[in-house]
């Protein structure tokens, strides 16, 4: 726990006031350790500490250690109070959108007393959260640069994605609007150095065109409708998205297909870490609910 709080408040003064431990007291016991394991976990700077690589491998262990004791507490309160179980999922938009609503409804009826959080993230964030124990399961993305030594990915579905504009757009009174039309427009597009922004920029310059100049670049997707509201913004996002938005009446899809598609998601967790017999419970309605929205039963 010192470790953790010493990452997390970048000295030991406020590490050991969030433990209700004295300063002494606090660095005694990482001198202590460091002097039990023969490397030094802290480098100890003008304005605080920061974590060597020995420490790193540390506090990554601590975490483990001590979501592994909170995980066996709270699966005993939960036997003694005759709960099922807390299980928390980590899934990108589109599934949340789809995937997610019917499976939950479905455990609520069959399983009452299991208690499920969700986590709405890019793949990236949710790796990490998966990586250390924060969530038990992911619906999402691999890709080359990510170290997959530990996890066993099951492909899921595809994702499309579609432009979308509030509902009087000037761009939704004519035809099909052109590529070159779209180049001239501004838009709400995924932040720098996500995939999707990528494609969506070489879907321009593949066809001879500049990228869109006047862009809002964004991750929070609840702020699409209200970012186009009474503006000539378009957005670019994935199709289950707009279709959520679009039966509120918050959005309109534009005609006009998009050739940026994103790879396919799947469900995501670790292979050197036991699932609970709640997670278990939830990975298999998932499985049967995918079969049912997207028309075809997920692998495993």
């Amino acid at each position: 726990m010192l470790l953790i709080a010493i990452e997390e408040q970048g000295n030991i003064h406020r590490a050991a006031e969030s433990l209700n431990m004295s300063q002494p007291a606090a660095s005694k016991l990482l001198k202590d350790l460091e002097d039990l394991i023969g490397v030094p976990l802290f480098d100890r700077l003008p304005r605080g500490m920061r974590a060597t690589w020995y420490g790193e491998s540390m506090i990554r262990h601590a975490r483990i250690a001590l979501a592994s004791l909170g995980e066996a507490g709270a699966e005993i309160e939960a036997l003694k109070a005759g709960h099922a179980g807390n299980v928390s999922i980590g899934a990108i938009a589109g599934p949340a959108m789809t995937l997610l609503p019917p499976t939950l409804a479905r455990l609520h009826r069959e399983y009452p007393d299991l208690r499920v959080s969700v986590l709405v993230e890019s793949s990236d964030v949710l790796l990490e959260q998966l990586a250390q124990n924060r969530i038990d399961l992911m619906i999402g993305r691999l890709f080359p640069r990510h170290d997959t030594r530990n996890l066993q990915y099951e492909p899921l579905a595809e994702e499309d994605v579609c432009a979308v504009a509030r509902a009087d757009h000037p761009l939704l009174a004519g035809g099909r609007p052109s590529l070159a039309e779209l180049a001239k427009a501004s838009w709400v597009v995924p932040p720098e150095g996500s995939v999707l922004r990528h494609r969506f920029e070489l879907m321009f310059q593949n066809a001879g065109l500049q990228p869109p100049r006047q862009v809002i670049g964004t991750a929070a997707l609840v702020l699409v409708p209200r970012l186009l509201e009474g503006s000539d913004h378009l957005a670019v996002v994935p199709v289950d998205v707009a279709r959520h938005y679009a039966g509120y009446g918050m959005v309109r899809q534009l005609p006009v297909e998009l050739s940026c598609r994103m790879d396919s998601f799947g469900f995501i967790t670790r292979t050197d870490w036991l699932l609970s017999p709640g997670a278990r419970t939830v990975l298999a309605s998932l499985r049967d609910v995918a079969g049912e929205v997207y028309g075809a039963a997920s692998a495993g």
